[in-house]
């Protein structure tokens, strides 16, 4: 277990600490912490968002709200964000809050079936090579490319046009273009971009999303007009309608037969006089439910170091989680390692709080586990889609 001085110059604890554990890319403008976060949630404006939502270009007209790295990592709850725009116009308050609502249904699929979410779902989408789906040469994946690689964030419209470019259009497996992607995002998460891509190119829906020059021409209007294939567009007309194969159902899709599971404990479960906080990648917030309940502990984050050394996530990704370790530690007492932070919980009596991922069942030895901060309690009830699932929900 290596110590890390969380109060250098990232730039220093990047190539001290992190060599061999990523795949570079330099550092997103989108600064990490909760100073950061609570910033841009007192500067959130919704007004317009219905109609602005989708926009790519020019910059300015984005609706966007760009909380999502926050918000992946709990250091903005939903709830927070969800309470936040109460006063919003009803239209645009509707349409943002069923983005949370998406984020959240994301959450409650991952937390229910687990590592079955890296499979196709409802229908097969049986593209399964390997390779490069986004090949240069188009101003509009060129640009959304640079845009991914500079700063690890894309509105929702350039995540749909790259994930059906990769699979739909080039018919590479989606597995891996998700991954890529993935490695790149700040706020990546399992949970959403896998259920994105599922959803974009038809594994999850049976409708995948077509991606053409249409969309560019709407959205990001001034890319078609610079580009070097505007007259010979690979992506002129619509890709032709697909008709997928529905696989056999999945069980936990209609049904959840252990809720207790799926949503973790509601309540906190103490089993011993914890001596130190432990907190996690998916809670990283000043309010973190562990965090609150122990002002007077002592926190510990601890990087993964063969989970790291496995994905090699973008530096941007390594630097956005120290931008915001560095800010926790000016209010708390705070203690950084790299290593294994599954063994450390077995070899310290932590207080957690729960993360509804498959990878928190190695969790052993835990002195208190508390609950994680759902926007709405997981049910038993149909996931299949997102409406079906709304539908249940209390």
């Amino acid at each position: 277990m290596q110590r890390i001085e969380i109060h250098k110059d990232p730039e220093k604890i990047l190539a001290e600490v992190f060599d061999g554990l990523h795949s570079g890319g330099g550092r997103s403008s989108i600064k990490g912490g909760q100073t950061a976060a609570n910033k841009a949630l007192a500067a959130l404006d919704i007004r317009g968002y219905a109609k602005k939502r989708s926009e790519v270009l020019p910059v300015t007209a984005r609706g966007a709200s760009v909380l999502s790295p926050y918000i992946r990592h709990n250091i903005l709850s939903l709830q927070e964000v969800w309470d936040s725009v109460s006063s919003a116009p009803s239209y645009d308050k509707e349409k943002y809050r069923d983005e949370l609502l998406w984020q959240e249904y994301s959450r409650h699929l991952y937390a229910r079936l687990g590592t079955r979410l890296f499979e196709n779902l409802r229908f097969n989408q049986s593209w399964d090579t390997e390779g490069n789906g986004w090949p240069a040469g188009m101003a509009c994946t060129d640009f959304v490319l640079d845009e991914l690689n500079q700063d690890g964030w894309l509105v929702n419209q350039t995540r749909m046009w790259l994930a059906s470019h990769w699979s739909v259009r080039n018919g590479k497996g989606w597995l891996h273009g998700q991954e890529q992607m993935h490695r790149e995002l700040i706020d990546g998460s399992r949970a959403a971009n896998l259920l994105g891509w599922q959803w974009t190119v038809g594994s999850g829906s049976g409708k995948p999303y077509g991606f053409a020059r249409w969309q560019v021409q709407k959205r990001a209007p001034t890319l078609c007009g610079s580009c070097p294939l505007k007259s010979n567009c690979p992506i002129e007309n619509f890709p032709a309608d697909q008709s997928l194969e529905a696989l056999p159902t999945e069980p936990l899709l209609a049904f959840d037969p252990d809720t207790k599971k799926t949503s973790g404990p509601l309540t906190t479960i103490r089993n011993s006089a914890p001596e130190k906080v432990l907190l996690t990648i998916d809670s990283l917030g000043d309010d973190d439910p562990a965090l609150a309940a122990n002002p007077e502990l002592p926190a510990v984050f601890v990087f993964n170091q063969k989970a790291l050394a496995k994905l090699q996530l973008s530096s941007k990704r390594i630097f956005f989680y120290l931008e915001t370790l560095q800010d926790l530690a000016e209010r708390r007492n705070l203690s950084v390692f790299l290593g294994d932070p599954v063994e450390f919980a077995k070899n310290n009596m932590v207080a957690v709080t729960h993360a509804p991922v498959p990878s928190f069942e190695k969790y052993q030895n835990l002195a208190e586990i508390h609950p994680y901060p759902w926007l709405k309690l997981p049910h038993a009830s149909s996931v299949r889609s997102f409406s079906a699932w709304r539908g249940k929900l209390r």
